[in-house]
């Protein structure tokens, strides 16, 4: 049973936003990096330090952590590619965004991965003082030629899953190129694409390529995975070998960017769905969270306290989190909504927030 969190860690434009629950109920609680864009703010639950990814633009990206609940902060060096890598020919590998983090299994005190632009995953086994880029994916023979970058210039990593079960156990979500699996701690990679559709490719079915926007899989059933894909909303119940298209097609299940899933049951997931390419804001201006309980068959649409005219609130990929039967999303113009009904009805906490980039409870 997931014991409900009590708070919220909000990666916006302007900071790092703290809510917290109180007997009143959620309340704003401070801010830390005023001003510095946080591109994703996460906690590693083995000791539940804080983590802030910071992008400074002029000054690079930077790494922050709190083992105290923001009390103080460590500053830590960011990952950076060895001389000479390159992304494709003519083009230095250089860090230019941190776009995920993971923490590794209990039994790897100090095991972290980050996930970045250009497509690099780095590993860390001493709580993030050092980094290794992870050759096993840096060096797959089709990377220079057949990934490439989906919303940002570069391929990037924006999901890292590690199987609870089995802390070698590894998938990464890269747009664009699509899910890949190590079994072996990160030694080696697989593409794992079987099942999704990319229309914009040649070959729709091609095997690299594939532009997921979040990749997740359910805690307790990690062989329940979802992904909510830039071509719809796909399942797997094999652990990713399979994915089946789950879209609607006539409801507004299908293009966006968040998913989430239950910690308990890998067949209930939530979606904020979106009008999909240069559109990119809620379906007829209104705003909505979809649920399905069986595996994507049928979804559920929930609006009760969402706008639903003259919206155009954007959800992106890090931005819905789950925790028992609470739900909460920022949106990019700075709203700010939680559920305590499993997404059935929504509260807006606040509607002047910078662009909401990451939504976390720690």
């Amino acid at each position: 049973m997931t014991i409900p969190s009590r708070t919220l860690l909000l990666g916006t434009r302007k900071g790092l936003v703290v809510y917290k629950h109180t007997p009143s109920g959620w309340r704003f609680d401070r801010d830390y990096f005023l001003g510095i864009p946080v591109s994703l703010a996460a906690m590693d639950p083995r000791h539940d330090a804080w983590w802030a990814l910071l992008d400074h633009g002029h000054w690079g990206c930077k790494l922050h952590r709190s083992a105290n609940a923001g009390e103080t902060w460590e500053a830590l060096d960011a990952p950076k590619y060895p001389p000479g890598e390159i992304v494709k020919e003519n083009v230095p590998a250089t860090l230019k965004y941190l776009w995920a983090f993971a923490a590794g299994g209990s039994a790897q005190n100090g095991r972290l991965y980050l996930g970045t632009e250009p497509g690099g995953l780095f590993t860390s086994d001493d709580n993030g003082h050092t980094w290794d880029l992870n050759r096993g994916l840096w060096d797959r023979p089709e990377r220079q030629e057949r990934w490439f970058g989906g919303g940002r210039d570069q391929p990037g990593i924006h999901s890292i899953v590690v199987d609870p079960k089995d802390p070698d156990h590894l998938y990464v979500g890269i747009s664009c190129a699509g899910v890949y699996e190590s079994r072996d701690g990160g030694a080696s990679w697989t593409p794992r694409n079987r099942g999704l559709r990319a229309e914009y490719l040649p070959e729709p079915m091609a095997e690299v390529g594939h532009d997921p926007h979040r990749i997740i899989a359910c805690p307790d059933d990690p062989l329940k995975m979802w992904q909510q894909n830039h071509c719809g909303i796909y399942h797997s119940v094999d652990g990713g070998a399979n994915w089946t298209e789950v879209s609607e097609q006539d409801g507004p299940a299908k293009f966006g960017f968040a998913i989430a899933v239950d910690s308990n049951d890998g067949n209930v997931a939530w979606v904020v769905p979106a009008l999909k390419d240069e559109y990119r804001v809620p379906v007829n201006h209104a705003l909505c969270v979809c649920r399905t309980e069986d595996g994507g068959k049928r979804w559920q649409q929930f609006s009760k306290g969402l706008p639903q005219s003259a919206c155009y609130d954007l959800v992106y990929r890090h931005a819905l989190a789950v925790t028992g039967d609470t739900l909460a999303f920022g949106t990019t113009t700075g709203n700010l909504y939680v559920s305590d009904d499993r997404g059935e009805g929504w509260r807006c906490l606040n509607t002047h927030l910078p662009p909401v980039y990451s939504v976390a409870f720690a």
